[in-house]
């Protein structure tokens, strides 16, 4: 009897490990996005309840899938089966950065080209003798689909921090919170969208690109043409 008291109690235990946490007031944007943080909170818990009453875990990772479908990755992972290997290198090479380098960095990422912005964007904010202004421009085809909302959003209270969003498949501002509104541009990243920002800068600029490779090509090309050398540009 003791030892099913204990084994009970173990499961007990293993279940509550696994209950979503909820999001701190803090971490929603209050923009009103959908999905809210709080929306994804709530269809977590759900399916939790639902994977404990049928003591079943395997239904806590099934979720509708979500993948780019035209996406060379989204091809790869989707042709996956149960028990196929997958091989991985990188990611290789990173950008040096040091506390006031720079008077400003210009971070251009489409998609997840978010990612590698974000810890030098932690860096600076998180260093309070670090005085370097930064732009970040996100670009993305809709707002639902923009990553990390409620920490851009966070982020962008600092005050030598700015963000802006590009989205290339909304058609119009009136959709969006009204926070967002001014901040976000409609369409692509073009030349003319370049220049207006290096011109916004607040200090002499260095950019930070990531994206796919088109993406890099182009932007990298619309730099240059706003009159930033190559020695102030860098692709991840």
């Amino acid at each position: 009897m003791m030892e099913e008291e204990e084994e009970e109690e173990e499961e007990e235990e293993a279940w509550l490990q696994l209950r979503p946490t909820e999001p701190l007031p803090t971490q929603c944007c209050g923009g009103a996005c959908k999905p809210c943080i709080f929306d994804i909170y709530h269809q977590q818990l759900s399916r939790w309840k639902e994977a404990r009453v049928k003591k079943d875990k395997s239904l806590l990772w099934r979720k509708k899938e979500e993948c780019y479908e035209t996406g060379l990755m989204s091809q790869y992972v989707k042709s996956w089966k149960v028990g196929d290997t997958a091989f991985w290198r990188g990611p290789f090479g990173g950008f040096p950065y040091r506390p006031n380098q720079y008077g400003e960095l210009l971070m251009l990422a489409a998609g997840t080209g978010l990612a590698p912005m974000l810890p030098i964007l932690k860096d600076i904010t998180d260093d309070e003798k670090d005085e370097t202004f930064v732009t970040l421009v996100g670009c993305f085809k809709t707002f639902e689909g923009i990553y990390l909302k409620p920490l851009l959003q966070d982020l962008a209270r600092y005050w030598n921090v700015r963000t802006f969003f590009v989205l290339s498949q909304e058609d119009s501002l009136d959709r969006l919170p009204t926070s967002y509104r001014e901040k976000t541009h409609l369409g692509r990243l073009g030349p003319a969208r370049i220049r207006e920002l290096v011109g916004s800068c607040r200090k002499k600029p260095f950019a930070l690109v990531c994206g796919p490779a088109r993406f890099n090509q182009d932007v990298a090309l619309g730099l240059r043409g706003a009159g930033l050398p190559q020695d102030a540009l860098f692709l991840f």
